[in-house]
């Protein structure tokens, strides 16, 4: 125990023999957000298509009624906006930094928002990365969200550990494709989850297949999927399986992901819509 103690051990950060109750970690929202379900989207490595699908289930979440946002945690990697079309950069009310709000109406935070040009570096290290994603959650006005969807980096490093501990994720999806290697790594993810004690809701495949425009047949592009393999091994669903397609790309390029229509993630949403009610 210091000598300074004031035997309050709820605003202290010492971990003391002494210590009356546990220390809570987890950041705070202000006074005046509401978030009410918090959906961690993770992968095991890069480059598998998790901003996609992060874009894709609140575009889906929001079309099926619920009020959504997405908080880009990739901060080294953002894309969010560029999906979205916004070029706008991020406001202040004097206490709270405003998020931008798509065209259909889904709340969007990230570090593109607030530099002055899209294509700086972000070169900061990980205590930084990791300080920025729980201001984004803490100092962000964040308006009467059903689902906040987090875009993750990838792997398992600093910030995806503390955004774990930090904030208050109540699942996370996992996406994956249909590689070998990419199942592996996959296993990592879910083994991290299982440690930090946070449910795994289940998996999405992402570049599952192919339908040749010229006879309409389905190709597996990187052969047999092995995503079943990973479900049948960890016991978790398959919450949907997104295709390789032309018209995803072009939609995400040019700022319109949007007036994307595909359902590929139905399952996901439906699970998600229950965990919502659930709350209310």
């Amino acid at each position: 125990m210091s000598e300074h103690c004031d035997n309050d051990c709820s605003s202290c950060g010492q971990n003391c023999s002494d210590r009356k109750e546990p220390q809570d970690l987890k950041a705070k929202l202000n006074k005046e957000s509401r978030v009410k379900r918090v959906i961690g989207v993770v992968s095991g490595k890069g480059g598998v298509g998790k901003s996609l699908v992060t874009s894709l289930l609140a575009i889906e979440a929001n079309r099926a009624g619920l009020r959504t946002a997405i908080l880009d945690a990739d901060v080294t990697g953002p894309s969010i906006p560029k999906a979205f079309g916004i070029k706008e950069k991020a406001m202040s009310d004097g206490q709270h930094i405003l998020p931008r709000v798509s065209r259909d109406g889904i709340q969007i935070m990230s570090v593109n928002l607030l530099l002055e040009n899209d294509s700086d570096p972000v070169l900061w290290r990980g205590p930084i990365l990791a300080g920025t994603v729980k201001q984004f959650y803490s100092d962000v006005l964040w308006l009467d969200v059903d689902v906040m969807f987090i875009d993750m980096p990838p792997g398992t490093s600093d910030v995806p550990l503390t955004v774990f501990q930090s904030l208050p994720v109540d699942g996370i999806i996992v996406v994956t494709s249909p590689q070998e290697l990419v199942g592996m790594i996959v296993g990592k993810a879910v083994k991290m989850a299982q440690m930090m004690d946070i449910p795994i809701l289940g998996l999405v495949e992402n570049m599952s297949y192919f339908v040749c425009p010229d006879n309409g047949k389905q190709y597996n592009v990187f052969g047999k999927s092995k995503t079943m393999e990973i479900v049948r091994e960890y016991g978790l669903p398959l919450l949907g399986q997104i295709p390789i397609d032309p018209a995803v790309s072009d939609a995400f390029d040019q700022g319109q992901a949007e007036n994307l229509r595909g359902r590929w993630l139905k399952p996901a949403v439906d699970l998600i819509r229950e965990l919502v009610e659930k709350k209310d």
